[in-house]
């Protein structure tokens, strides 16, 4: 058996190994490089930071590699996290090649881009004075919009979410929660979803599970304990949600996509939104009217932000060219 040293030894050279392949391939790439940056939190309250690299390799594929992914010690400001990435890049010799980078709407966020923006100007390496360098995570601009929509219905899905948590907390809870499905005759093949109340898409699963297997009722009579079922109007209020949410899911999924190119997607994407909340508008169900108008408002802070250079994508599309921008402008 290997002695824990030699292990560690084994780590180290595959990983220099490893970074040194990733390396000889960046150094052939023709064009700019894309970057994404996203800060995570550990259970330990341990704070990383995590880049991406997104190219066009010299084979013209769509490539993406995680360059670095460490524990990051505090303070987490924006200045802090600038000089994090600035000594990556210096590190991987790519702080000349830089396009754009990917960022959320965090305010530290902010601050790291004006500050990283202003550091490669310096160097004169960003294309048109980082006219184009910030990005906003268009992901993550939906989750902000659709959660605005969500506290409308705060109640309905806290009654949801507790009944679904509360099957699920326990084998034996399950178990009794099938038998009722299987008496009304549905079959349970994918089970209840619980979300992540800062996670949109997994509550609109979480939804649409709940729905599906209408037991609840059922459940409510053979288990005593069982104390959140929601009432008829309550379900009947997440069944419209899910209705209302679905095509916001299906965007989502289709912005998250990473073994295609996403950038032409961009502007159609935004201008559907735009278009499904004020569709609703006029809706005659008063929780749909008010969750499109929380949306509207957090939707117009982010809208006068277009992402020009995604605008271009379209351009670029033979299926869209300019008559297509010209339109939803």
């Amino acid at each position: 058996m290997k002695c824990k040293n030699t292990i560690v030894l084994d780590v180290e050279r595959e990983y220099i190994k490893e970074r040194d392949k990733v390396k000889q391939i960046m150094s052939k790439i023709p064009y700019r490089i894309c970057l994404t940056s996203n800060g995570l939190t550990a259970i330990t309250s341990k704070g990383y930071i995590c880049l991406t690299t997104h190219f066009v390799d010299e084979n013209w594929k769509l490539t993406s590699r995680i360059l670095n992914f460490c524990w990051m010690k505090p303070p987490h400001t924006g200045v802090e996290l600038e000089s994090i990435v600035f000594d990556f890049l210096k590190q991987w010799g790519i702080d000349k090649r830089i396009f754009s980078i990917t960022l959320d709407n965090a305010s530290t966020n902010n601050t790291l881009q004006d500050i990283l923006k202003s550091h490669l100007c310096v160097q004169r390496s960003l294309l048109c004075d980082g006219e184009f360098f910030h990005v906003r995570c268009c992901a993550h601009t939906l989750n902000l919009i659709v959660q605005d929509g969500l506290k409308v219905v705060d109640k309905v899905l806290h009654n949801i979410r507790e009944s679904v948590k509360y099957v699920k907390s326990s084998d034996g809870r399950t178990l009794k929660f099938k038998e009722c499905v299987s008496d009304i005759g549905i079959n349970m093949s994918i089970g209840l979803r619980l979300d992540v109340t800062k996670r949109w898409n997994l509550t609109y699963l979480m939804l649409e599970s709940a729905i599906r297997y209408k037991a609840f009722e059922i459940l409510k009579v053979v288990d005593r304990s069982y104390k959140n079922c929601p009432f008829f109007e309550e379900w009947d209020k997440g069944e419209k949600m899910c209705q209302f949410l679905e095509p916001f899911y299906d965007i989502t999924n289709m912005i998250f996509g990473s073994s295609y190119p996403t950038s032409n997607l961009y502007f159609m994407e935004i201008w559907k939104i735009q278009l499904i909340i004020e569709e609703n508008f006029l809706n005659e169900d008063v929780i749909l009217k008010t969750m499109a108008l929380n949306m509207k408002e957090k939707f117009q802070k982010y809208s006068k932000e277009y992402s020009i250079v995604l605008a271009f994508g379209d351009i670029l599309d033979p299926r869209l060219k300019v008559d297509f921008i010209m339109y939803c402008y």
